[in-house]
């Protein structure tokens, strides 16, 4: 059964399993308390999806901010690295008390989860961390999710929770994920401006809808804004995840959205599979290849990308690590793994393939990166 409005999420036969991702300006006050009425609301919601035979995951911001207001530290715990990782310490033992207390009035079990960027990226890591979420909603269990804070630093981060949810939803194959947002979706310019209007419905994420966004958190809470949200849909889409972007000021928010058919809802073009969409998600990359206009022009097709196509290598990489693929201009075409070190890429780079055995001194494999192991961005 397909997603086509917002109501569907409400729908056990068309949503099965959803993620819920809520973030720091609307779990915590200026104050740098709770918001224990709006949360106790939520909860309730999460109940009644339960009720209905949904299984819901929720990713939760809200450790800084909490751990900061007890550290009494400034600028909510984010002036620098230092301080983030210390309120997030204090503030994950909060939140996870929290949420256990809450969802427990609610006659639900809450589990605790915290990742890192690397978590995810590493395939073995990913797995585990896909089997474990499995493993709890089979349990009955609401798995929480945060990014662990207290240890991640700026080379591992997410950086927001938005793609943590997209990444957490691929992991736990969710069938769409709901960003609770200050505003009610997403609008074709700045919210401020008097003729704004919002787009109940985006059919993949394009170069004009990134234009639309602004990259700035309006609460000076959060780390995210709306481009993290469309990074978040591109994620999303690669397995085929709907995703809704909702107000989530407003007390029982999937309530109002729902009846209202108040937010927007970006809807898949694509469905790459567990590994590709993993591997799409991936946001960092061990180095590049830079292909020219022949080569560009073949993997657009579906082909595999062949050292005879490759002008330009960046980076200190090893066969089976993670490299992004663009093209003269520095656009981005692709990633991949890819199947030699990259100094035996240096040597066999514009080379034709029946050429490749006399550089190498062993029988070339297939491609630099096999199609089968290159997802198209």
């Amino acid at each position: 059964m397909t997603i086509t409005r917002l109501a569907d999420l409400a729908d056990p036969a068309k949503t099965p399993r959803l993620v819920v991702k809520v973030g720091s300006a609307l779990l915590v006050g200026k104050d740098g308390q709770p918001n224990r009425a709006w949360l106790e609301a939520l909860c309730e919601e999460i109940a009644q999806a339960r009720k209905r035979g949904q299984q819901v995951i929720v990713v939760s911001s809200g450790a800084i901010a909490l751990g900061a207001a007890k550290l009494g530290l400034a600028r909510g715990g984010r002036s620098n690295l230092a301080d983030a990782q210390a309120a997030a310490a204090v503030g994950q033992i909060a939140l996870a008390g929290l949420w256990s207390q809450l969802l427990g009035k609610c006659g639900l079990t809450a589990a605790q989860l915290l990742v890192t960027l690397e978590d995810l990226d590493d395939r073995r890591r990913y797995l585990n961390a896909a089997a474990t979420i499995g493993k709890l909603l089979q349990a009955g269990a609401v798995p929480v999710i945060n990014e662990n804070d207290s240890v991640a630093t700026e080379e591992i981060r997410f950086g927001d929770n938005d793609r943590l949810a997209a990444r957490a939803a691929q992991a736990a194959r969710a069938d769409a994920v709901v960003l609770l947002s200050d505003i009610d979706g997403l609008y074709d310019r700045d919210p401020a401006d008097p003729d704004a209007r919002m787009l109940p419905l985006v059919e993949g994420v394009t170069r004009d809808i990134h234009d639309m966004a602004t990259g700035g958190s309006s609460s000076g809470l959060g780390s995210g804004g709306m481009t993290s949200k469309l990074q978040a849909a591109e994620i999303a889409e690669r397995a085929g995840i709907v995703l809704a972007i909702i107000n989530g000021t407003h007390v029982r928010p999937f309530e109002r959205a729902f009846q209202h058919d108040r937010g927007t809802l970006f809807l898949p073009r694509r469905n790459d599979g567990a590994l590709k969409s993993w591997l799409g998600g991936r946001q960092r990359m061990k180095g590049v290849l830079v292909v020219d206009t022949g080569c560009a022009k073949a993997l657009a097709k579906g082909g595999s990308l062949l050292a005879t196509g490759i002008t330009l290598i960046e980076g200190d990489f090893r066969r089976g690590d993670p490299v992004a693929v663009r093209d003269a201009q520095g656009r981005a075409l692709g990633q991949g793994l890819v199947e030699y070190d990259a100094d035996e890429i240096a040597r066999i780079k514009g080379y034709r393939s029946e050429e490749l055995q006399a550089l190498l001194g062993y029988s070339p494999r297939s491609a630099v990166i096999h199609r089968d192991q290159l997802v198209l961005l």
